[in-house]
């Protein structure tokens, strides 16, 4: 079985996307610029730069953008090229491109095993351009091609009338319900949980669709962390376009990759500076184990399902390789270099 070494956060720089929800972070600050990316650096480069040599072992590696992932069409090459090097990848779609959905669907079976494709389920905008025969059919060819995929729905205020819906077109059409997130409220300093409704009345309200990802991101939602935090050393944020790497969201600058690809990597970990006031992506981050004395379920349970037509909604080798936590693979720090990660802001 493969180690989990480190979790990459990749953002994709494409600022597009036609369903604009109300409830997108991008919406909330600013109006889609409908940029895509065109990517300064062949894949050839960026498995380089990304080799299992250089990062130290084989890595989970995230794919997602500010609009729609796919749209940047020279990600299908990145993506083969880092399974080809032997990392795991998770991509975040909105499910409707069809033609760019075959190309990962027309992978090598050996590829697709270590593959997964996250459909983000926008039911209203689906639903407003009928659209949803599209996205359960993207969702359905992926599964068939043997590619691990998931099903995750933003629980926002409007769609709140539709819920006996939208659990009835999950079953019939997926085979289960969906998992959900948090809608983030980015405006306000704390981070808060978009909606007209109290976080409690908020929780009991969703409760109903049974997402473990929905039960333990309401635990750590509005709990500051301030234990020591190993993001920064045991996963990275990198923008894919220009190497730029974070620690994490609101982390330092660790350096650019891609300047010189033949460097080590200046991994730092966040200790105990993290200026986030919660973990809001503890989905990834914690339940992989950035810090290893919290109790947390393990990242795959936050991605799978059983469903009635497929079976489990990841594969064994992908599940396999998420159920694991980075303290295992990976050296923790004793006193003086826990001390020593505290200053070195």
């Amino acid at each position: 079985m493969d180690k989990l070494k480190r979790f990459i956060d990749c953002l994709v720089p494409t600022d597009s996307c036609f369903l604009q929800c109300s409830y997108c972070f991008v919406e909330q600050i600013h109006k889609f610029s409908n940029k895509i990316v065109r990517f300064k650096h062949s894949s050839s480069f960026i498995r380089q730069a990304l080799s299992i040599k250089r990062l130290g072992g084989v890595c989970l590696i995230n794919m997602c953008s500010a609009g729609e992932t796919l749209l940047s069409s020279g990600l299908i090459d990145i993506v083969r090229a880092l399974l080809e090097e032997g990392h795991y990848v998770v991509i975040v779609t909105s499910g409707v491109l069809t033609e760019r959905l075959k190309k990962y669907a027309q992978l090598e079976r050996g590829l697709l095993r270590r593959l997964m494709i996250k459909f983000s389920f926008h039911y209203m905008q689906l639903k407003e351009r009928n659209l949803l025969d599209t996205f359960f059919s993207n969702f359905i060819l992926l599964r068939e091609a043997g590619c691990s995929c998931g099903l995750e729905l933003v629980p926002h205020d409007e769609l709140i009338p539709y819920i006996d819906e939208v659990k009835k077109i999950c079953l019939e059409r997926a085979g289960a319900l969906c998992h959900l997130t948090v809608a983030r409220d980015i405006t306000k300093r704390e981070i808060a949980h978009l909606s007209r409704y109290s976080f409690d009345e908020y929780k009991r309200i969703w409760s109903v669709f049974d997402s473990k990802l929905f039960d333990f991101l309401t635990t750590i939602f509005y709990k500051k962390r301030r234990e020591f935090c190993y993001a920064g050393d045991w996963t990275g944020l990198l923008n894919l376009d220009t190497g730029d790497l974070l620690q994490c969201y609101g982390g330092k600058a660790l350096g650019n990759i891609f300047t010189n690809i033949n460097d080590p990597i200046n991994f730092s970990p966040i200790g105990y500076n993290c200026k986030m006031p919660h973990c809001f992506n503890g989905k990834a981050f914690l339940t992989l184990g950035t810090i290893p004395g919290l109790d947390t379920p393990s990242f795959d349970k936050m991605r799978d399902r059983e469903d009635s037509i497929y079976g489990s909604w990841l594969k064994p080798e992908m599940k396999s390789f998420m159920r694991q936590r980075l303290k295992d693979n990976n050296t923790q720090r004793g006193f003086w270099g826990k001390l020593a990660a505290r200053f070195s802001v």
